[in-house]
């Protein structure tokens, strides 16, 4: 069988720029992946890609109470992420909080069980994350939807710990 050096030559072509975009795209990943965590940051992924947010950590009573009340202001990836000891029942509101939040529920292995949109600045109505709530980052209100953010996404964050659907690298 005969072949022209143009197909031939094409056909080369074209397995050198897909070897080559899978090599890349594996450096991209395996390099995203190689990143440690932070403790002032979260990382969600899931369907709609990866989204990085800088946060301040509350894992104390104290730091829980006070939370985001009192500001003005949040930068867009920015937020709170609430840490308790052990998972359990938790609940919000937003008393003295002047912004509107979006609430992201995460369970013991960093998975997102339920996010609560465009909380309502000041409404001292409780806000239900569930029973198994380990974790919770709150973010600017409309934000969530906006990026795509759903439950079952992960969160990663040393917080999280080895078991962890999204682990740190060691």
């Amino acid at each position: 069988m005969k072949t022209s050096t143009k197909s031939t030559s094409d056909f080369i072509r074209n397995w050198v720029i897909a070897g080559a975009a899978l090599c890349v795209g594996g450096f991209y990943a395996s390099h995203a992946q190689a990143q440690p965590c932070a403790f002032d940051q979260a990382v969600v992924s899931g369907d709609f890609g990866t989204v990085r947010f800088a946060v301040e950590v509350a894992d104390d009573a104290g730091e829980r109470a006070q939370g985001l009340m009192h500001r003005e202001q949040m930068p867009r990836f920015s937020g709170m992420l609430f840490v308790y000891e052990r998972p359990g029942r938790a609940a919000f509101w937003m008393k003295n909080t002047l912004i509107p939040l979006d609430m992201l529920f995460v369970d013991e292995r960093g998975v997102v069980t339920r996010i609560h949109e465009n909380a309502v600045p000041l409404d001292l109505t409780a806000i239900e994350g569930g029973d198994a709530v380990f974790a919770v980052l709150e973010i600017n209100g409309g934000l969530a939807a906006q990026l795509g953010l759903q439950a079952g996404d992960t969160l990663r964050h040393p917080a999280f710990g080895p078991d962890a659907a999204a682990p740190c690298d060691p």
